[in-house]
């Protein structure tokens, strides 16, 4: 009775376990933080201001970008986008050789 026994393919078949859907897990999320929260507590707290208690990080949280000049408005079109850097591409090339020549 203590032997575990490999069903039959036709008995796994018979369960229907297509409509049975697992429930959610049950986690409390308060509240998730914004960047600007994120940037006060940057600033606030000591332990961000040093990276392994020796390298300064101070410096750098001062020149860090804000957020809303991060965001790009310009959407990515893979066909232009690879027509531009392709030309781009090329026209090193002729220089590169154009140069190479004289």
């Amino acid at each position: 009775a203590d032997i575990p026994v490999i069903p039959d393919l036709e008995e796994v078949q018979e369960e229907d376990l297509a409509m049975q859907v697992a429930a959610p897990p049950s986690v409390q999320v308060n509240r998730v933080l914004t960047y600007h929260d994120l940037d006060k507590d940057l600033m606030k707290y000591a332990a961000f201001q040093t990276l392994d208690g020796e390298v300064d990080l101070k410096l750098l949280t001062k020149v860090l970008a804000p957020e809303h000049e991060l965001r790009e408005d310009v959407s990515w079109d893979w066909d232009h986008l690879f027509t531009e850097v392709s030309s781009e591409l090329v026209t090193e090339w002729d220089l590169g050789q154009s140069e190479r020549e004289d």
